[in-house]
C-alpha cells in the first residue's frame, strides 16, 4: 500500500539553482512508502508551482464571477484576468494576434476543434490526411472519425529503429488529394523531436494546412508559432505547470476565420433568432458557454513562472538530465531504451528483460519513483517495435541528477527482485 508524508528534501545539480526551484513546489517534499518523491512522469502532468496555487485562491477568494456577461465590478475584474491571460499565452507562443489564440480544456479537446471546425468543412470524400505512426491516440481517432464520416483516407508516415520520422517517406504521401497535416512536435512515448518546420515547408509549398500537437514541446523549448508558420498549434496547460482543464489552440486567424463553430451556446453568438444564430467573432466563436476561467488565468501565471526562469535555461538542463540518464541507464545490463532519436526531449522510455513494465512501475513507486508504465496512448508506437508497453521517465526542470540516480538505483532492485 503506497503511503504519503510531507519531508524536506535538499536536491543539489548543477545548471539552474534547482533547490530554490524546488522550493516552490510543495508536493515535492512529499515521502512515498518512506522515500523521497522522485517525480518522473512530467510527461502525463507536471507538477504546479506556489506562485500558481496563489493566483488561483486569489481569483477564486477575490475576483470570481463569470465574464462577458455583466457590468459589475466582479464580473469586469474577472473578464480582464482572463483576457489578460490569453495576451500572456499570445506572447509565450509568439502569436501574431491574441484573437488567434482560443482557450480550451486541453490538446484533446483542441485537435477536436480543428477537426470539427476545419475538417468537416473542407474535408471530403476521396481526400487524403497525413498523420505519423508516432502519434498520440488524440491525434489519430478524430481524424479517422473524419476519414469514416467523409470518407476520407489517413495516410501514415512510418518511423525507423531510432524512432525518426522517415522524411522521404513523408514527402513521398503527398499528391493532389492531400488535404491536411496533423503531426505531434514532441513524441510523448519516444521523446523525438520531429523537424515539424521543415515538415510544415513542405506541406505549405503543396497547398496543404498543418496541424502540431504541441503537447510535449511547449513545457520543454522555446515554441514560436510564426516562425515554424503553422497554421494550428494545440497544447494542454496540465504540462506546464499549470492547472488541469485548460488548453490553447493556436490558429491563424484567417483560417479561424473560415472555421465552422465546434460547439453551440453562450459567448459564441452575436445574436439569435429561431430563423438565424449569427456567430461571434474569433476567438469568442470557439469558445461556447461559461469557460475555464480560473484554470485561464492560472495558466496565465504558469507561464509567467516559466518566463521568469527562461524556457532556454529550462531546455539545457533538461537536455543535461536526459543525456546523464541515458548514459546511465545504457550501462545497466538487460535494459533496452525504446527512442534513441539523435534530437530528443526529456523522455526516456524502456523495457527490462523479463519483467512487464507494471511491476517496473509498481516496485519504482516502493521506492519512492514515480514513473509512466503502459503504452502511454500511442499504440501504433508499441506495435512498431513489437511491444506491448514500455516504462517511461520523463523529466522537468525541477528534476535532479540525483533523482536519476535514485531511478536507475530502482531499476537495478527490480532486476534482483526478478532475477
Amino acid at each position: 500500500m503506497t503511503t504519503l508524508q510531507m519531508v524536506r528534501k535538499e536536491p543539489a545539480a548543477p545548471g539552474l539553482d534547482v533547490e530554490r526551484i524546488r522550493a516552490d513546489f510543495p508536493i515535492l517534499r512529499l515521502q512515498v512508502n518512506g522515500k523521497p518523491l522522485v517525480y518522473l512522469d512530467n510527461a502525463a502532468s507536471s507538477q504546479m508551482p506556489q506562485q500558481v496555487i496563489d493566483r488561483l485562491v486569489r481569483y477564486q477568494t477575490t475576483q470570481h464571477a463569470n465574464i462577458n456577461r455583466a457590468v459589475h465590478a466582479l464580473s469586469e475584474i474577472s473578464t480582464n484576468e482572463y483576457e489578460q491571460a490569453r495576451r500572456k499565452l499570445q506572447h509565450f507562443i509568439h502569436a501574431r494576434e491574441e484573437r488567434e489564440v482560443i482557450f480550451t480544456s486541453g490538446t484533446t479537446d483542441a485537435i477536436n476543434l480543428v477537426m470539427h471546425g476545419y475538417g468537416r468543412k473542407f474535408i471530403g470524400p476521396g481526400d487524403e490526411i497525413i498523420l505519423t505512426t508516432m502519434e498520440h491516440h488524440s491525434n489519430i481517432v478524430p481524424w479517422q472519425m473524419l476519414a469514416e464520416e467523409k470518407g476520407a483516407t489517413i495516410r501514415v508516415v512510418p518511423i525507423n529503429d531510432a524512432g525518426e520520422l522517415v522524411i522521404d517517406d513523408y514527402e513521398k504521401l503527398f499528391n493532389e488529394r492531400t488535404k491536411f497535416v496533423s503531426v505531434m512536435h514532441v513524441s510523448n512515448a519516444l521523446g523525438t523531436i520531429n523537424p515539424v518546420k521543415q515538415m510544415i515547408a513542405f506541406a505549405h509549398a503543396r497547398g496543404v494546412p498543418v496541424l502540431v500537437d504541441g503537447a510535449q514541446a511547449v513545457p520543454h523549448m522555446q515554441v514560436d508559432v510564426q516562425d515554424l508558420d503553422c497554421d494550428f498549434y494545440a497544447f494542454s496547460g496540465h504540462k506546464l505547470c499549470g492547472p488541469t482543464g485548460i488548453g490553447i489552440l493556436y490558429g491563424k486567424a484567417a483560417l479561424l476565420e473560415r472555421m465552422q463553430p465546434f460547439k453551440g451556446g453562450g459567448d459564441m453568438i452575436l445574436s439569435v433568432t429561431f430563423e438565424k444564430t449569427t456567430y461571434n467573432t474569433i476567438p469568442h466563436k470557439f469558445e461556447a458557454g461559461t469557460p475555464p476561467i480560473a484554470a485561464a488565468i492560472g495558466l496565465g501565471a504558469a507561464v509567467d513562472y516559466l518566463s521568469a526562469i527562461g524556457m532556454d535555461a529550462i531546455a539545457d538542463h533538461e537536455l543535461g538530465l536526459l543525456n546523464y540518464a541515458t548514459a546511465q541507464l545504457s550501462r545497466v545490463p538487460g535494459v533496452r531504451i525504446i527512442g534513441t532519436a539523435k534530437n530528443k526531449a526529456a523522455v526516456l522510455s524502456f523495457t527490462v528483460d523479463g519483467v512487464h513494465p507494471h511491476d517496473i512501475g509498481t516496485l519504482l513507486n516502493q521506492e519512492g519513483v514515480a514513473v509512466r508504465t503502459g503504452h502511454h496512448c500511442a499504440q501504433p508506437v508499441m506495435q512498431r517495435y513489437k511491444l506491448p508497453a514500455t516504462s517511461r521517465a520523463s523529466f522537468a526542470f525541477y528534476n535532479t541528477l540525483a533523482e536519476v540516480d535514485a531511478l536507475i538505483a530502482g531499476i537495478r532492485s527490480v532486476q534482483k527482485v526478478f532475477s
